[in-house]
């Protein structure tokens, strides 16, 4: 057995098994990512899309994906390669991808637009041996670096990824240690450090996908709003909130009312000054 120290569940891994995410594995006692290179999603996309606001509009970013997650989100868009019990077949099918091949295909699609490459829909940092590969060659070529993230990682992997990611937008799910907790099955504490060191090192945007009867809330919005304001001190991060549609195991309710997506865009302006709806 031996202990992953990529996010706050430490699994411990027997020697060929998988921890949490379905992506880590133990291999001669040591601990690494089953998935790299091994993707399932490949895209050149609108860098709004990420989504990123405030960072190079209007152009395009080569966006990349494998497989596996540390959190459990009922509501999981991206179910079919996130949800680990889900994505273990993708380690047989998935397409390996050496990052000096992703590279190259970064490069040739300079001319359509494209600005770097975009770690995204899985989780990327269940896997950031190769983010790391990847984006030290993307940073030599000129080119820049996007992170799609849901937070849940230890500073230590930040600071290894720190020097080579130019921006990344990171989910802050909830606003409450229950609702991370029991319904998503993570840990905002780990959250809310991840963002605060991440804000010091690269430029970061913030999501809240806003769940009907979960964290739609107020008062919730407004101490979560005053949260992010404090980062900079200038409640100048750039914060999306977005509606909710029923998908993969929560199918119980109705998406979020648009009302109501945009009152809470109107709590959040009373600290923030870059805040957008999504999904309406």
């Amino acid at each position: 057995m031996s202990r992953c120290n990529t996010c706050f569940r430490h699994c411990e891994i027997k020697e060929g098994g998988l921890g949490f995410c379905g992506a880590r594995t133990c291999k001669d006692g040591i601990v690494k990512a089953e998935n790299y290179g091994l993707v399932t999603s490949v895209a050149l996309d609108p860098i709004e899309k990420k989504p990123l606001y405030h960072f190079y509009p209007g152009s395009k970013i080569l966006s990349v994906g494998s497989y596996g997650c540390n959190l459990h989100c009922p509501f999981c868009q991206n179910d079919e390669i996130s949800w680990s019990e889900r994505a273990y077949r993708y380690a047989n099918t998935a397409e390996y991808l050496s990052p000096e091949e992703l590279t190259e295909m970064a490069i040739q699609l300079k001319p359509r637009g494209n600005i770097g490459v975009a770690f995204t829909y899985n989780e990327p940092l269940i896997g950031w041996e190769y983010v790391l590969d990847t984006a030290k060659l993307i940073r030599a070529a000129g080119m820049k670096n996007v992170i799609v993230t849901n937070g849940t990682a230890e500073l230590s992997v930040l600071e290894k990824l720190a020097p080579y990611i130019d921006s990344m937008n990171i989910d802050i799910k909830g606003f409450t240690d229950e609702y991370y907790r029991d319904l998503l099955k993570g840990d905002r504490q780990t959250v809310m450090e991840f963002i605060e060191a991440a804000a010091k090192v690269c430029h970061i945007e913030l999501t809240t996908l806003v769940i009907p009867n979960e964290n739609d809330s107020k008062s919730e919005m407004r101490e979560l709003s005053s949260w992010i304001a404090g980062l900079d001190g200038k409640g100048e991060i750039p914060y999306h909130i977005s509606r909710f549609f029923p998908c993969f195991h929560m199918t119980d309710r109705a998406a979020t009312d648009i009302g109501k997506v945009y009152r809470l865009a109107e709590v959040a302006r009373e600290k923030l000054k870059y805040v957008y709806t999504g999904n309406c």
